[in-house]
């Protein structure tokens, strides 16, 4: 068996070597090469892969579908050249298998329809990893949901959030196996004559933390501790985290007196000195004393009797840590409420999280995110939340049926095995 991964984005890159670091356990799988389509693929250097093509970071960092101008500066830098050239590498390695007789070959998309319509241009047998689109964006279980004006209603015209174009990609006879990310989406996709399968969501699978420290003798284990998420892109990430810091301003007003720890979760690829800077203006100051550190490393300031910890290599365990996240991310907020835990998200100036964004991040997730039009209404949605064990009760429920359990990479490997060599993948 011989496999090209498409990728067309970091979450998606990270998500694609989930996969194929499962594939490693089967000896049928003889080659691998991947072709991350944006960006530079870092993700893939621990994947152990062949690059398949070429790649190029562009100005947009991948979010041209939520900004036309971002749209125009990737085609300004080249976006039309590279995906010829991507095109051409597929077709070469395509045509490669061919020569030296392995005909067991399959390409292996991991987004949206860019990877899935490539693969299928591919010639070769394809799968298909949905992790961009889900139902819940358009309907829950009981049925389509209320949206804001007559042209929002107009996203289910089709009677899903595939789009009819997207569903003909998956129903050709080489498209083998479609993994959506949960079991509406899958639901509504086998309605439609799809092969889906509902193995879960790899954006689930590892995050397992790294210590688990004592909470019943540490300072900060008998308290509330409220995640932070400002996202990864810079520069507005920077932006997102002055919001966030209003938010806890907000939070810490409505609950004076009370003693808790606010964890910053921050991407390796941001400059600490500037949200230390603003932490600073917030009146927030540093601390030496390693003894707070929830987590090995971490910067530690103080405010009162509440802490303030920041890490860039403490993600995983942050996510377990918290109690409660103010959040301006994509997938860390999603993973978060998979984990059966309650978002509180406002929007930001982008050009990811926008006010559409995060609507639709809340469609994504139903009950498990509150969006509050301002940071300073952060405090009274936690009183509120915090009070109201029903809701808390149903937001665990709506995290793990929206998310999904850990363990999908190992059983979309299992299967992708299965489905050449079967009875091969037990």
């Amino acid at each position: 068996m011989r496999l090209l991964c498409l990728s067309n984005g970091h979450g998606e890159d990270i998500i694609a070597v989930r996969i194929l670091h499962a594939l490693r356990a089967y000896p049928q799988i003889q080659e691998v090469a991947v072709l991350p389509l944006v960006g530079e693929g870092h993700a893939y250097q621990s994947a152990a892969a062949t690059l398949a093509g070429p790649t190029q970071a562009m100005p947009s960092g991948g979010f041209v579908y939520m900004d036309g101008r971002q749209l125009l500066k990737d085609v300004r830098g080249g976006l039309v050249q590279l995906t010829l050239r991507q095109m051409g590498a597929i077709k070469t390695w395509a045509k490669a298998g061919q020569s030296q007789g392995r005909h067991q070959s399959l390409v292996l998309a991991v987004g949206d329809i860019v990877p899935l319509a490539l693969a299928w241009r591919s010639g070769l047998p394809y799968a298909f990893v949905g992790t961009a689109k889900s139902e819940y964006y358009l309907r829950d279980e009981v049925g389509l949901l209320p949206r804001q004006s007559r042209w929002d209603e107009w996203e289910a015209w089709s009677g899903s959030v595939y789009l009819p174009w997207e569903r003909w990609l998956m129903r050709r006879s080489r498209c083998r196996a479609v993994f959506p990310r949960d079991r509406l989406t899958t639901e509504i996709l086998s309605q439609k004559r799809i092969p889906a399968w509902n193995l879960g969501n790899p954006m689930m699978d590892g995050l397992e933390p790294r210590s688990q420290p004592n909470l019943d003798q540490h300072p900060w284990g008998n308290c509330l501790r409220v995640l932070l998420l400002p996202g990864s892109r810079p520069p507005e990430a920077y932006g997102n985290w002055q919001q966030l810091l209003q938010g806890c301003d907000s939070v810490l007003s409505s609950f004076s007196g009370r003693k808790m720890a606010f964890l910053g979760a921050i991407s390796p690829g941001l400059e600490l000195e500037p949200l230390v800077q603003m932490l600073t203006r917030y009146g927030w100051r540093s601390m030496e004393d390693q003894s707070q550190s929830l987590v090995p490393g971490s910067l530690n300031f103080r405010r009162g009797n509440c802490g303030l910890q920041l890490s860039q290599t403490a993600y995983a365990d942050y996510l377990h840590l918290g109690d409660l996240a103010l959040a301006m991310a994509g997938t860390a907020t999603e993973q978060f409420a998979g984990l059966g835990k309650p978002v509180l998200s406002v929007a930001g100036d982008g050009p990811q999280f926008t006010a559409a964004f995060a609507e639709a991040q809340t469609r994504l997730l139903g009950a498990s995110v509150t969006l509050v039009q301002a940071p300073g209404e952060m405090g009274a949605a936690v009183q509120q939340l915090l009070t109201d064990p029903d809701r808390l009760q149903l937001i665990v429920h709506n995290g793990h049926q929206r998310m999904g359990a850990p363990g999908a990479a190992h059983l979309i490997a299992a299967k992708l095995v299965d489905l050449w060599h079967p009875g091969r993948s037990t």
